[in-house]
Order: structure tokens, then sequence, then C-alpha cells
């Protein structure tokens, strides 16, 4: 099963670089694959000159009295890769570098979310998505709503609009792990809050900066390197794809036919004309003079009734030993987790002197805490 099958019916990934403003309101057209992705909804209710902050109270209020799309106040969602251009991206990655390093000092008095509150929204369990937010944003000095499948029911008991709106009174920012990508757009398009996409089943962002920061900390860069990932087409590859149009690397997704990445996002990469981007069917010519070599379940969440089938199609492109060999002593192994030990990765190769893949692990929340303080301005 190709896994565009998941995909918004019409999903546009063009519009990057955006910047939220006071006057408008990010959200992701959807109506056509010619259109941009992001599209403002503008008010003349409030006209200001140049970036004046305004109190969280005060901006909720004016937002009740407004359109039914409230406005971000000078904020920004981090929904896309793409939606930021290299410098801010880079910006970003050496902001977690330096709040990593404080914590790691054991420093405790760099409190920027002090008196915040983040929400977080599963409709997807996860261990590292939910302990890396939680305790990240708490080490800051802010403090975390666990909001499980349960609790919410968004779309079913209640409409993501009326949650968005909602939760946007009671926090200062949101992260929602879901399904449907489209309800990230929707809980995007209608918070007055930065909304971060912690995962959905087009793309996971966070794991990818994540990952771009433990390249930068172990091979001392992300330009010019060769990033080959083994596996399923899915949300993984595709935030990769979207870090090659605007980083310049090499990325090679190598999978079985007909489990290739959303042809749009791959054709919208590729014009991009940043990185050199390959999708190929060969391990084991693909991996050779790789950098990194990139792993991932073979069936994600949701897809779990097809494992058995999968591990049949997939024969071949488990990242075992052998393979690692033919990539060269240069290459690190990398897994977003959790992995199916004896499946799509051997046991040997997890736990390998170049396996970063704990290291990885950690980073989610170093990137999250940077991604949070770019969203919220501070």
């Amino acid at each position: 099963m190709a896994y565009a099958a998941l995909m918004p019916a019409n999903l546009g990934l063009e519009g990057s670089h955006v910047q939220i403003h006071r006057t408008a309101t990010s959200c992701l057209n959807l109506d056509t694959m010619s259109k941009d992705f992001v599209r403002g909804v503008k008010t003349n209710k409030l006209k200001v000159n140049g970036p004046v902050k305004m109190p969280t109270k005060v901006s909720h209020i004016k937002s009740a009295l407004m359109s039914p799309v409230e406005e971000k106040t000078g904020l920004q969602d981090f929904l896309h890769i793409n939606d930021f251009d290299k410098g801010t991206i880079l910006k970003i990655l050496d902001r977690a570098k330096e709040v990593k390093a404080l914590l790691k000092s054991g420093e405790r008095t760099y409190l920027p979310f002090k008196g915040k509150t983040l929400a977080m929204i599963f409709a997807k369990p996860s261990m590292r998505t939910r302990v890396s937010f939680e305790t990240g944003f708490y080490l800051l000095g802010g403090h975390a709503i666990f909001l499980g499948p349960k609790d919410i029911e968004m779309g079913k008991r209640e409409e993501t609009r009326d949650v968005a709106r909602v939760l946007s009174r009671y926090n200062d920012i949101i992260m929602a792990r879901l399904f449907a990508h489209q309800d990230l757009l929707d809980l995007a398009k209608y918070a007055s809050v930065p909304v971060i996409n912690g995962l959905t089943d087009y793309n996971h962002p966070c794991q990818i900066m994540a990952d771009a920061l433990t390249m930068i900390e172990h091979i001392g860069q992300i330009e010019g390197t060769k990033v080959v990932y083994v596996g399923d087409g899915n949300n993984i590859v595709h935030s990769w794809l979207l870090l090659a149009s605007v980083i310049p690397f090499h990325f090679v997704c190598v999978c079985p036919k007909g489990f290739e990445p959303d042809a749009k996002t791959v054709e919208k990469a590729q014009q991009a004309g940043v990185g050199k981007i390959e999708i190929t069917h060969d391990p084991k010519e693909a991996v050779k003079g790789a950098d990194v070599v990139y792993s991932d379940v073979w069936a994600s969440m949701g897809q779990k009734e097809e494992a058995e089938y999968r591990r049949k199609v997939f024969q071949g492109f488990q990242v075992d030993e052998e393979l690692m060999k033919i990539a060269g002593p240069q290459a690190y192994f990398m897994h977003c987790l959790p992995a199916e030990r004896g499946v799509e990765v051997t046991n040997g190769v997890i736990e390998a002197p170049n396996s970063i893949v704990f290291p990885q692990a950690e980073n989610r929340m170093h990137a999250q805490n940077a991604i949070m303080l770019h969203s919220l301005g501070l």
C-alpha cells in the first residue's frame, strides 16, 4: 500500500518561509495543488505599527470579538520544516545546542516558560513525544497538560475548531500528535496560540529537527552530507524531504516498489533545487558513502494489520551489519524509535558503537525546547 493513500486529498506544499504576523493567521490551503500552502485571514479591527507585544489575556479578549478564525499574536506555528528558511532552521538548532548545554551543566535558573502552560493533545500514544515535551517544558519553568485520546476525541466529541479556541484561552501553546494531517491544519487555523506538530500521518518535523541536531553534534554539519533512509516512504521520509528542500544535502529514500513517499512531496523537494533527492529500490547500492543510514518500522501505527504482509514485501530492506559495512566506517545508524529489533534493523546494528539512536532520542527534548522558544518569540 503506498503511503500516499493516507494523505489529504489535495495537499499543496508551496509557500515556504512563512512569517505569521499580528494581522494574519497561518493555515494550510488544501483546495488545489497549485495554490499556496498558507493563506492569511486578515482583519481591520486592529492596526499597529511595528511588532508590539500584547499581554496574552488582552489578545484573547480582542480575538474573541473578531472573526471566527482567530489571530496569532505575533507568534508562529511549527507545522512543516519548509515553512521556514534555512537561516531560521539553523538558528533554532543553534538555540537547541545552547539550551541543551545549559541543562547539561545543571543550570536551573533559566526559566523562559515560567508561568506558561502547554496543552499536549495525543490522538496517538507515544513515550518519547510525551516525556520529551513534558519534561522539557517543565525544566524551562512551564507546566504541561496531557490530553489523551479519550480526553478530547477531537473531531468526534467536539469539533477541532472549538477545541482550538477553548485551549487557546487556557494555554500559551499547543502540541498535537494526531493521525489526520487535516486535523492539525484545522487546529492551527483556529488556535490563537502557536501549534506544534508532534506528528501526523503526513509528517514529523520535531523528529527531523532532533535528527538534524544529532547530526550536527556527531558529524559537524548537515550541509553536504548523505542521508540514506531504508524502509517505508512514510511521514519521517516526508519531513526529511522537506528539510532537503531548505538545507542542501543528499537525501536518498530506498524502499520497495509501491511504498514510495508521496509523489507531490518528492516533486516539491526536487523542484526547490536545494538538496539532491533520490528515490531508489536497491539498498546495497544506495547506502554506499552514506554519512547516515536511517531506518524506521515497516508498519507504522494504524498499519499493524499489514505487518505480516509488509515483512514479506520488505525482505532485503533490513539494516544489518552487512549493509552498514557496505555504507562504510564513516556511517552512523539512526532510528526514530520505537524499533522492532530483528525486523527493520538487527540488534547488533542498534547496539554498535556507530549507532546514535539514543542521543537522537534525547535530542527530541532539546530540539523541541528550541522550537517552542522560537514559536513563543522567547
